[in-house]
């Protein structure tokens, strides 16, 4: 079991705990909807919601009972939770797969006994010995690779609840007794001049076609959740560690904090830690989606999945098991997963009544062709409620929305899209207006040197000065000049006499005994140092841009003139045409100057917005916004950004951002490129389209194929549904609404 959360309640000394467990035995939606009322309606649970697709359920429940107790509620029904497993998800998939090669064996015995039984059926009903025959194959295939359906029946009938199992048991068992009534006594019906026909091919062709629809149905669902595994796959088995100055592999089950572990050239790194020693490139494209290795030294962070490109190098073990970025990153797909959309929860209301109400169509529909039916009336009200029972299991709309949601937020994770919820994603597409802080999201998030201007040509000799003068500097200006000039390949000159000016900037002696300036525009004036009119004017013009000028200077004159600015990353210019193009305004609120604030939006072509704002000053300009119809979007990175995100309809939070800014956020993009935010809009849209159109064909289904089953044409056509016609229907529908949501993957972003 994984603890999600835990919370007081107002009204009771107990916690709340809410938990994920993966659920087994479930076969179609309305078991979903089965396992449901049933732990709802067990005293100390407040909430359960089962996801069909991914066979998992989000129970809250008092901390008074335990998940043992919540197991066997479920198992009393005929299904199991797994509960108090290292890796639950891994059971569940072994789990799975026992099961699938069951139903696929059981598939395959039952199509082999039920052939014959279809061809005694349809082309030699007359023979006699053939009824024999196809009792025993068909008394076969029902009491033992059917048993499921009937035994599940019973237990959801002890809980006074019906569900799919119960519309296949009622049809195929009705079928099979009436049949084998009419082998062991046809002189009943003979005497009333009625031909006693037997339908063992209906029964077992009922119960082969939906187990083949299930088997069909369990490798599409199969496939919804590939990039969980994908992600899964990114963590190492095993771990090279160093224990007593020895290195030592152990599984990674058994890495602590704390631990010291070697990472060789072209190996994954196996949990989140800080480098010790070594040097090295590392792949972090699926964490941040860039392609181009970042180079890690001491005091680096690394973190999980991210792959060692060349070279060797030790780090010590941060964060470990759950804690990781990558299991974080596993979780929220998973619980994002699990989650239900609003339109979801109305498809479970509707599966909830459905089963009661088809068994009362059935009913109904027996009762009129017992009526009108004429001279074998029995016989056709008998065979249009058995078509009816069948073609009306929900299995299609229940899928309808669970696998389309599945597919979208797995392929969400694939394209650095992490969505917490099903309501963000099936909200995301109404979005008109999208609201950017700009430090970090619009902007690096960090001050960089975009040119120096020197007064002559440069000089090698001041260069190596002002390297020496910034790499003293506590001042997170001087780190930017410093990394700028390190990278440039400067190497640093002797200085002497270092000193900082509070507010100012520092000095310090070369070895000629000459004094050399670097800081701001105080510090010059302060010592009467000369400025020539061409770097006057190009300080000047750096400022009208926004931008930070440092002066470099001797005791004369100023030498150079520094430019240092939050640099515009190089995809939100064309982000953000992109999402004007698409009709979505686009705002900009930040806490910086209007002068800088002006300067950002005029390059990147943003019309709205607001400098100088407070935290509490966003949410309210969101709630402004909202109040005016908008749906709004609120993409930040920072603490300051969670109050707008928690207002926002739909909060997108920046990967390398603040962690209570992605906590609070529904939807957090893992690159840095804000290109990633239409890519989820258009995600939204694809997949609530696909969640449409797999409704619209299930609610289809149902409206039209219960009433030709009822026997609605037959007045007018002669036409009568097969009840093993009517179960190839139903599965075909089931499949067919889970392929519908596996085309979602192939869709462009």
């Amino acid at each position: 079991m994984e603890t999600l959360e835990i919370k007081k309640t107002a009204s009771q000394d107990h916690q709340l705990v809410k938990g994920n467990f993966p659920v087994t035995g479930m076969s179609c939606a309305s078991c979903a909807g089965s396992v449901e009322t049933i732990l709802r309606s067990t005293e100390g649970v407040q909430q359960a919601d089962v996801n069909f697709a991914n066979a998992t359920v989000q129970v809250t429940y008092s901390s008074a009972l335990q998940p043992t107790d919540l197991q066997q509620v479920v198992h009393e029904a005929g299904y199991d939770l797994i509960i108090e497993q290292e890796n639950p998800s891994e059971k569940q998939e072994e789990l799975a797969e026992i099961q699938y090669k069951e139903l696929k064996r059981r598939t395959l015995w039952s199509v082999i006994l039920t052939l014959p039984v279809f061809i005694i059926g349809m082309f030699l009903m007359h023979w006699e010995a053939g009824k024999w025959i196809s009792l025993i194959l068909a008394t076969a295939v029902l009491g033992w690779f059917g048993r499921s359906f009937f035994i599940n029946a019973y237990k959801q009938a002890r809980h006074s609840v019906a569900n799919m199992d119960t519309l296949v048991a009622l049809s195929t068992g009705i079928a099979y007794l009436y049949s084998l009534f009419n082998t062991l006594y046809p002189e009943y019906w003979l005497s009333k001049g009625i031909t006693p026909h037997v339908y063992y091919e209906a029964a077992t062709v009922i119960i082969t076609f939906i187990t083949i629809g299930k088997l069909m149905e369990e490798r599409a669902k199969a496939g919804t959740s590939t990039a969980i595994k994908k992600l899964m796959g990114l963590q190492p088995k095993t771990v090279l560690v160093i224990q007593e100055g020895q290195e030592v592999s152990i599984p990674i089950q058994e890495v602590e904090k704390g631990m010291t572990i070697v990472v060789r050239s072209g190996e994954k790194i196996p949990v989140d830690g800080i480098v010790l020693s070594g040097n090295s490139f590392v792949d972090e494209s699926m964490i941040t989606g860039e392609p181009i290795p970042v180079e890690k030294s001491n005091g680096e962070k690394v973190f999980t999945g991210t792959i060692n490109q060349h070279g060797s190098f030790r780090f010590k073990a941060e964060k470990v098991g759950k804690a990781t970025l990558l299991s974080q990153i596993i979780q929220t797909v998973q619980q994002a997963q699990g989650s239900k959309a609003p339109v979801q929860k109305l498809v479970d209301k509707v599966a909830a009544i459905f089963v009661p109400t088809v068994i009362g169509i059935a009913l109904l529909t027996f009762a009129i062709w017992m009526i009108a039916g004429g001279e074998h009336a029995f016989s056709q009200a008998l065979l249009a409620a058995v078509a009816v029972l069948v073609i009306a299991c929900p299995c299609a709309l229940g899928l309808a929305t669970p696998t389309a949601l599945m597919v979208g937020i797995g392929k969400g994770a694939e394209n650095h899209l992490l969505i917490r919820d099903a309501i963000s994603l099936e909200k995301a597409h109404q979005v008109n207006a999208v609201v950017l802080d700009k430090t970090g999201t619009i902007t690096e998030g960090k001050p960089e040197v975009t040119d120096i201007f020197w007064l002559d040509h440069p000089s090698k000799q001041y260069a190596t000065i002002l390297y020496a003068l910034e790499s003293q500097s506590g001042h997170p200006l001087a780190a930017a000049v410093t990394h700028h000039l390190k990278n440039s390949g400067m190497v640093t000159a002797k200085i002497r006499n270092f000193k900082e000016l509070a507010g100012q900037g520092v000095l310090a002696e070369a070895d000629s005994g000459k004094h050399f300036y670097a800081g701001n525009e105080q510090l010059i004036k302060s010592h009467y140092i000369d400025i020539s009119a061409q770097l006057a004017e190009k300080a000047s013009q750096l400022k009208q841009k926004a931008q930070t000028v440092v002066f470099f200077a001797d005791e004369q004159q100023v030498l150079a003139v520094i430019a240092i600015a939050d640099q515009i990353k190089e995809t939100s210019r064309e982000a953000i045409t992109t999402l004007q193009q698409q009709g979505i305004e686009v705002h900009m609120l930040t806490g910086d100057n209007a002068e800088t604030a002006a300067a950002v939006a005029n390059e990147v072509g943003i019309r709205h917005f607001e400098a100088n704002r407070m935290p509490a000053d966003k949410s309210t300009y969101i709630q402004a916004l909202q109040k005016e119809g908008k749906v709004v979007a609120m993409v930040g990175d920072g603490i300051n950004d969670a109050q707008a995100l928690a207002q926002a309809d739909v909060s997108i939070a920046m990967g390398k951002g603040a962690d209570i800014a992605m906590d609070v956020a529904a939807i957090t993009l893992i690159t840095s490129d804000l290109q990633a935010i239409p890519k989820a809009l258009k995600l939204s849209r694809q997949t609530v389209n696909g969640i449409r159109q797999n409704l619209f064909w299930a609610f289809a289904y149902n409206v039209i194929s219960i009433p030709i089953a009822a026997g609605i044409l037959y007045p007018f056509t002669g036409f009568m549904l097969d009840p093993m016609l009517a179960g190839g229907a139903m599965a075909l529908s089931s499949v067919s609404v889970v392929a519908n949501s596996l085309r979602l993957k192939s869709r462009q972003l």
